[in-house]
């Protein structure tokens, strides 16, 4: 079991910093490629930009819970929310082939 796990592209779990704004403030958010993988397919869905998408989620947020402790670790939990939702998407691939 752990051969899924172990034999992924170093890739997907490779850190990526990206700078956006987020309530008129420049800011940078480092994920891993998976997650920005799946924010760019969210917002691709939604017909936005990436970092629109981010802006727009934060406002939410904002709005409903306040400041969040941990954003980024807000944005990886959204990911997985996707996944949880998407009944219509293909399965991942994460073994090494």
């Amino acid at each position: 079991m752990c051969h899924v796990f172990a034999g992924q592209d170093p890739e997907r779990y490779s850190s990526e910093t990206r700078r956006l704004r987020l309530n008129g403030h420049s800011t940078s958010i480092r994920l891993e490629n998976a997650f920005w993988d799946i924010l760019d397919e969210i917002a691709a869905r939604d017909g936005v930009s990436t970092p629109t998408f981010i802006s727009t989620l934060h406002a939410e947020v904002l709005e409903l819970r306040g400041e969040p402790s941990n954003f980024t670790s807000l944005l990886r939990c959204a990911c997985l929310k996707f996944m949880e939702i998407s009944t219509d998407r293909a399965p991942l691939a994460v073994a090494a082939e």
